[in-house]
């Protein structure tokens, strides 16, 4: 499903239920938060969103503890963290994260291009790694954002049938 098809259906979702979801991307770019933002009358259910891409970037938008900030990004653990806090810092009902390496080269960790990790926190809490196989930047970046928003949909249906 495209990127805006994806945000369509989840902007419905959160509009219906009167909910609504904060963004802490890194190696997506910025296009989750882009796509969200694509569809007229986001700000019913965007409340923000950055690019989270470096430690400093860590410590200054999200406030993270030390601990955190120095810890080996592009885990589900270190996900979850960020989604949780983008979610607390935001007020928001959904927290959504993802880290990782985009390319041409992995990450400095020992991850290999196309290795994401993506967090959603909300009344479900669900991870996901994902390893594409490939080297090209741009089309790890669309898929890690396809992903991402992928879990949020799925966290958003389970939590409607709860």
């Amino acid at each position: 499903m495209q990127l805006t098809n994806m945000a369509e259906k989840l902007g419905a979702l959160l509009k219906e239920s009167e909910q609504n979801v904060a963004v802490a991307e890194s190696s997506s770019g910025g296009l989750v938060s882009a796509a969200l933002l694509s569809i007229p009358g986001a700000s019913a259910y965007f409340a923000g969103g950055g690019v989270i891409y470096t430690r400093d970037a860590r410590r200054e938008f999200l406030e993270l503890p030390e601990d955190v900030v120095t810890m080996r990004a592009s885990t589900e653990e270190y996900a979850m963290i960020v989604a949780r806090a983008v979610r607390e810092k935001m007020t928001t009902t959904w927290g959504l994260s993802e880290t990782g390496a985009s390319g041409p080269t992995g990450n400095r960790y020992g991850d290999d291009a196309g290795h994401v990790c993506i967090a959603v926190s909300g009344p479900i809490e669900k991870t996901l790694t994902l390893e594409t196989g490939s080297a090209d930047r741009e089309k790890n970046m669309w898929a890690f954002a396809n992903a991402a928003l992928g879990l949020l949909e799925e966290a958003i249906g389970e939590s409607t049938k709860q």
